[in-house]
């Protein structure tokens, strides 16, 4: 019984279980499809990649490395007035041969490459790069104090720091200012101060009619004036734009007014002295009395009316122009036909010029004289 009972139960059916599918009617989903699929979206997050990294190399080369970028590395480094910085670039300090091959003083000075003697650069916007053999033509634009001023700057390749490109200036981006300042040995510019002296090849024996070269930067605004006791100028600007040129430049200073009143003073100084001579014609004076017959008495000499002096430029020193005065003589005079005695009070009119010197010292040595 107990075998039967056995038997009966394997021959029992299973039930299926509840929520089991048969393996004939679970769906077969196409595994090729879905390989292409997956390698096609694969290949777009690849080439999107490549492409942002060549974008990405592309906008950082540009930027860092691209020979617009080395120029305006250069350009920062004059906004920021960092001229010592600016020096470091490739290719911008030049020596004496480079000068002389380009037709420049090579005894240029390098005063003027300072801080000191910066403008403001600003706007610097770049125009264009356009490729040459082993390097480029970058141009700018930019506004230099209140002058807007376009340069172009020619840059070639250096070498390279592994996979990385570096530039030099092909052509320095200095230039010369040619600078001749006319009654004045000291002059500013752009504010710095400067003896013709200090910079001059010759020195303390520099002619003060001689120019003076000066290296300057370029993109660069230099504004040339004369602000002394003696002399000013209300200034002169120069806009250097062109690199390895050079620009003459003529700054005519004027008298000053305290100047002028001093020159006033020692002339009318001078003819007071005059007249306290006792003489018909004072020694080294520009007036005198003349007569045929005697004095009976010494000429009694003053100033009636004094000139109004004028100073101007007169090549490294300064003229006093013929200005009018009138002299005032008294003397007794004794007629040689009857020996009587008559007065005269005569005035005298005459005319004063004078040249003026400025000695290495600083003073003014006046000579007074008559036509």
């Amino acid at each position: 019984m107990d075998q039967g009972a056995v038997g009966t139960r394997a021959g029992v059916a299973t039930p299926p279980v509840a929520g089991a599918t048969p393996d004939a009617a679970v769906p077969r989903r196409p595994r090729r499809r879905s390989l292409w699929f997956d390698l096609t979206a694969l290949a777009v997050v690849a080439v999107l990649f490549a492409g942002a990294v060549v974008a990405a190399s592309t906008v950082v080369y540009r930027e860092l490395y691209s020979p617009t970028a080395f120029v305006m590395r250069y350009l920062d480094l004059l906004s920021e007035g960092r001229a010592a910085d600016a020096l470091t670039i490739a290719g911008v300090t030049v020596d004496s041969a480079q000068l002389e091959a380009r037709g420049l003083p090579v005894t240029a000075s390098e005063a003027l490459l300072r801080r000191d003697a910066l403008a403001p650069l600003t706007a610097v916007e770049v125009l264009s790069e356009e490729p040459t053999d082993g390097g480029a033509k970058v141009t700018v634009s930019y506004r230099a104090g209140n002058i807007d001023g376009t340069t172009t700057f020619d840059v070639e390749r250096a070498g390279s720091i592994g996979f990385v490109p570096t530039w030099r200036f092909a052509r320095s981006p200095l230039a010369v200012v040619d600078l001749s300042v006319k009654g004045s040995m000291s002059f500013d510019v752009n504010g710095f101060a400067i003896d013709k002296r200090q910079v001059s090849p010759d020195g303390v024996d520099a002619d003060p009619l001689a120019s003076v070269p000066l290296l300057v930067f370029s993109p660069g605004l230099y504004s040339v004036s004369v602000d002394t006791a003696i002399a000013a100028t209300p200034g002169v600007a120069v806009l250097s734009d062109s690199p390895l040129t050079r620009t003459p430049v003529t700054v005519q200073a004027e008298a000053t007014e305290k100047f002028r009143a001093v020159v006033q003073e020692r002339v009318d100084e001078f003819l007071t002295a005059c007249a306290t001579q006792q003489v018909l014609q004072p020694t080294g004076c520009p007036f005198g009395f003349y007569v045929r017959e005697r004095i009976a008495s010494e000429p009694l000499w003053s100033i009636a009316q004094q000139p109004q002096v004028v100073v101007e430029p007169d090549g490294a020193g300064w003229r006093i122009p013929a200005a009018e005065a009138v002299a005032r003589i008294d003397v007794d005079i004794r007629s040689l036909f009857d020996g009587s005695v008559r007065s005269v009070s005569e005035d005298v009119p005459f005319t004063v010029t004078g040249q003026i010197t400025i000695l290495p010292d600083g003073t003014a040595s006046i000579v007074v004289s008559g036509p």
